[in-house]
């Protein structure tokens, strides 16, 4: 036991953040990197290494046309550690509030941490230039949107073919900020108006949220372990936006209901808050591994759902042939109106992902459709911003599927769309989403 204790090994926070940057940079995704990591450092450093890798990443696209012009020779793929750690160094240079030499310094040492001495002077002189020449390098960029906005070109035009100059303004602004954190409250076990109280009496500041019923809106992100009766599931961590799926299911007691593409579990678990008196709850989504998390939420929450690892496609894998009176199809995308959650998706999505994307959220719909009972209702569900993911899918399927109508979505929230509703990123608000409400004749 001594000698497993011993062997473990813990990063400083900076050599930390520069291994998770050279691992998204090589395709890995910053969710599954950042609790492992979080492991490799001390527990009071968790925090900041969350805010290096987050805001590195959110940043890259900018950052990287920094580099460009600091670095005579690109660094080698073997050696990404390197642009990693320079990466988080510049961005603690232009946006976090820590002396510039405490900066420089512990950047530096971090080489020493990650097996690669040679590069100290490299690091050292690429931070020193930056810190000499800043302004000028800003100055020279005014006129490059990539590196104005931080998102990658194609992104851009994709938001911008997509909106008016307004609302993409709105997009782009919102994906660079941090997300707010917004709570659901399990209606079995409290009402918002008794947990805000809780809140407040707790110290904590939050107010409701103006769409959702269960939602509160915390004014300051914490650790869910602060969060009075978190872990009795009196409450749960869930964005604005997802929370609307439930109610726009129209449940019913009685009802069989299928939560395809299911993971993490918010939404599976909000339904069965939301009508206790179903018949059945079947959760699916492809991989084992993902399911674990959801099962985790229900234990949590004292619920229960039939979860099945399962592609939504093969209906022989999963499927018993009786139909679903509800279904919630929360297609995989390209999470566009998530990026402030998730800011290496500027990173790892490619132009080529969309389309591929599109053709998989068709096909798993119209699989999906022949499990629906008549006058059944599917809730297609997305958290992009892009209209080829969201109301063109829908359009197409229509035109194609004698026996579908769309169900109109009356709501204060988002804008109206020919076939649903879109909610944008806001500011302390929600998180991109497309819902589209579809009943099968």
């Amino acid at each position: 036991m001594y000698e497993k204790f011993k062997n473990r090994k813990k990063l400083s926070t900076r050599a930390a953040a520069a291994e998770v940057i050279a691992k998204v940079l090589r395709g890995q995704s910053l969710t599954a990197l950042l609790p492992e990591y979080s492991d490799k450092v001390d527990e009071k450093d968790r925090s900041l290494l969350k805010e290096l890798c987050f805001g590195s990443l959110r940043w890259y696209p900018q950052i990287a046309i920094i580099l460009k012009s600091l670095i005579e020779k690109p660094i080698r793929e073997k050696d990404l550690e390197i642009q990693g750690l320079v990466t988080c160094g510049i961005y603690q240079l232009m946006h976090m509030r820590i002396a510039e030499h405490a900066i420089i310094n512990e950047t530096v040492a971090a080489v020493s941490n990650l097996n690669r001495p040679w590069a100290k002077g490299l690091v050292n002189a690429v931070l020193r230039s930056f810190q000499r020449q800043q302004q000028e390098i800003l100055d020279n960029q005014t006129d490059n949107l990539v590196f104005q906005t931080a998102h990658p070109k194609w992104l851009l035009n994709k938001i911008n073919e997509a909106w008016p100059s307004e609302i993409a303004t709105q997009i782009i602004e919102a994906n660079n900020q941090r997300a707010p954190m917004t709570l659901r409250v399990n209606s079995l076990r409290t009402s918002r108006e008794d947990y805000l109280r809780t809140l407040e009496d707790a110290g904590i500041v939050a107010s409701p949220t103006e769409y959702s019923a269960q939602g509160i809106l915390l004014e300051t992100p914490r650790d869910v372990t602060d969060l009075p009766g978190f872990g009795d599931g009196v409450i749960s961590v869930q964005d604005e936006a997802a929370q609307l799926a439930a109610h726009l299911l129209l449940l019913e007691s009685g009802q069989r209901v299928l939560d395809a593409c299911c993971a993490p579990g918010g939404k599976t678990c909000h339904i069965l808050e939301s009508q206790p008196d179903l018949s059945s709850v079947l959760a699916i989504d492809l991989e084992q591994r993902r399911l674990v998390r959801v099962c985790e939420n229900l234990e949590r929450l004292r619920l229960a759902a039939k979860l099945v690892a399962a592609d939504a496609n093969d209906l022989n894998s999963w499927w018993d042939g009786n139909a679903f009176d509800r279904i919630l199809l929360d297609a995989p995308c390209s999470a566009t109106g998530v990026i402030r959650r998730h800011p290496d998706i500027k990173i790892l999505r490619k132009p080529a992902d969309i389309d591929k994307l599109a053709a998989i959220q068709t096909e798993i719909l119209v699989s999906l459709w022949q499990t629906l009972k008549p006058g059944g209702i599917l809730l297609y569900a997305t958290c992009s911003v892009l209209p080829i993911e969201n109301d063109q899918i829908i359009r197409d399927f229509i035109r194609s599927q004698d026996d579908a109508q769309l169900v109109p979505i009356d709501a204060t929230w988002g804008i109206a769309t020919d076939h649903g509703r879109q909610l944008f990123p806001l500011e302390n608000g929600n998180d991109g989403f497309y819902y589209s409400r579809l009943k099968k004749l």
